[in-house]
C-alpha cells in the first residue's frame, strides 16, 4: 500500500510529507522545488492490542507510545501539479508517471490562498478553486490512456470473450484490475459490452474509476494562517473528507519531540513541555497550543489514518509464533502489526509472513478465544494468531 501527497507547487506537499516521515526533504518557497518523487515511510496510529492483555509489545517495526501503535507504510511526495498537467505541462508526464503506484491520494489545498493556480505568491487567491482542477487532470489523465486506443479497443471486442479484461490490461500500469472495473461498470449501470458506450459515457467511467482505484482525501493546509471563509468554501466544493490541517505545526511538534523538548504523540490535542527553551520558542509553543486548542489536532495524522482505515478499508493483525504468550521465536512480545487489506484471510496473512510459511500453512489459531481456524477464516481488526505449518 502506497498513500501519494499531490497538489500544485507551493502549498506545502514537502513540509505535509516531512512531518509524517521526518525525511530530509527540500523545502522552499518557488514552484517546483520537488522534481522528482520523495519516498519515505509514515506511521498510521492506532490503539495496540497490548492494552485488551496488559503487557508491553516490543515492536520489530514502527514504535508503541502509552499504548498507541505506530506502523509504517511507504509515503511519496510527487512534483507539483499545474492545470493542463494531462497535456504536458509543468512537469505533468512525471506528476502522472509517479501517481501510477498510489493507492490512495492526498490532496494538499494551501487555504491561507497565498499562492496561485501556478503556485506562486500572490494574496487573495480562492483556495477552493484547487479541489476541482486537480481531479480532473487526473481523471482525463486516465481518459487519455484509453481514448487513443478507443477504436482498437472497440474492434478486439469481436474476438474475445471476456471484453472487461481488455480495459483490464490498458490500466495495469495504474495498479487498476478487473473487479474495480466491474464495480465502476455496476454502479454507473453501464453496458459490459464497452464497445457501445459513447465518448460522454466513457468520460463518465474513467471519472468513477478514478474515484475507486485512486480515491482522494483533501487537506486544508496551512489552517493557521487561513480565513475561516476559505475553509468553508474548499468543503463546499467537494464530496471528498476534509481535514483541516497545519504541517508546519505538525512538523515543528514532531522535530521538538524528537529533540526532547516536548512531549507529543503525533495525532495529539495536546503535548506537555519537558525541557526549558527561550523565549522565541516559548511563544512559539504557545501559538502551537492555542491552535491545538482550536482545532483538536493538526490534521496531519488523522488525514493519514483515514486513508487507510475509512477509505481503503484496512485492518490490523499481529501475527504470533506463541499463541500463550504472544511472542516470536526469540521470545519478544507483539513482535508485528500488519496492515491487511479488506477481505484478507488467514492463509493471506500466512503469506505475508513468509512464502515459505504460506506454502506450509496447516490451520491458524486465534490467540485470543484459542480457536483454531481454517485457511479461509475471514481476518478481523485486532486479531492476534498463530500459524500452524507441517
Amino acid at each position: 500500500m502506497i498513500v501519494g501527497i499531490v497538489g500544485k507547487p507551493n502549498v506545502g506537499k514537502s513540509t505535509f510529507f516531512k512531518a509524517l516521515t521526518l525525511s530530509q526533504v527540500e523545502i522552499a518557497n518557488y514552484p517546483f522545488t520537488t522534481i522528482k518523487a520523495n519516498e519515505g515511510i509514515g506511521y498510521v496510529r492506532v490503539e495496540c492490542i497490548e492494552r485488551e492483555f496488559n503487557v508491553r509489545c516490543m515492536p520489530n517495526y514502527g514504535y508503541c507510545i502509552d499504548g498507541y501503535r505506530f506502523i509504517p507504510i511507504k509515503i511519496i511526495d510527487v512534483p507539483g501539479l499545474v492545470p493542463k498537467a494531462y497535456e504536458g505541462r509543468g512537469l505533468g508526464n512525471k506528476f502522472l508517471d509517479d501517481l501510477r503506484q498510489a493507492d490512495v491520494l492526498i490532496h494538499i489545498v494551501d487555504a491561507s490562498g497565498t499562492v496561485d493556480e501556478e503556485g506562486r505568491p500572490t494574496i487573495g487567491y480562492d483556495p477552493s478553486k484547487d479541489v476541482k482542477w486537480l481531479e480532473e487532470e487526473i481523471e482525463y489523465w486516465f481518459f487519455n490512456l484509453i481514448a487513443r486506443d478507443w477504436q482498437e479497443l472497440k474492434r478486439k471486442t469481436k474476438y474475445v470473450e471476456n471484453k472487461l479484461s481488455l480495459l483490464a490490461d490498458k490500466f495495469t500500469g495504474l495498479k487498476i484490475d478487473e473487479n474495480q472495473i466491474k464495480e465502476t461498470i455496476k454502479r454507473l449501470n453501464l453496458d459490459e459490452d464497452f464497445s457501445l458506450w459513447n465518448s460522454e459515457q466513457l468520460l463518465e467511467f474513467v471519472r468513477e474509476l478514478r474515484r475507486i482505484s485512486k480515491p482522494i482525501v483533501i487537506v486544508a493546509n496551512k489552517a493557521d494562517k487561513a480565513s475561516k471563509e476559505n475553509i468553508e468554501k474548499i468543503k463546499k466544493e467537494t464530496t471528498s473528507k476534509v481535514f483541516v490541517c497545519s504541517a508546519e505545526i505538525e512538523l515543528a511538534l514532531r522535530e521538538a519531540s524528537r529533540d526532547g523538548i516536548v512531549k507529543y504523540i503525533p495525532g495529539s490535542s495536546n503535548f506537555e513541555i519537558i525541557k526549558q527553551v527561550d523565549e522565541k520558542r516559548t511563544n512559539a509553543l504557545e501559538f502551537i497550543k492555542n491552535y491545538l486548542e482550536k482545532y483538536k489536532s493538526t490534521g496531519v495524522q488523522e488525514g493519514l489514518n483515514y486513508c487507510v482505515f475509512d477509505l481503503l478499508k484496512y485492518i490490523v493483525v499481529y501475527p504470533v509464533e506463541n499463541e500463550n504468550k504472544l511472542t516470536d521465536a526469540k521470545g519478544n512480545i507483539l513482535p508485528d502489526a500488519f496492515l491487511m487489506p479488506p477481505g484478507s484471510k488467514a492463509i493471506d496473512l500466512a503469506y505475508k509472513i513468509h512464502e515459505d510459511i504460506g506454502k506450509r500453512f496447516v490451520a491458524a489459531i486465534n490467540a485470543i478465544t484459542k480457536q483454531r481456524l481454517s485457511k479461509n477464516y475471514l481476518l478481523k481488526n485486532n486479531d492476534v494468531i498463530k500459524i500452524l505449518t507441517h
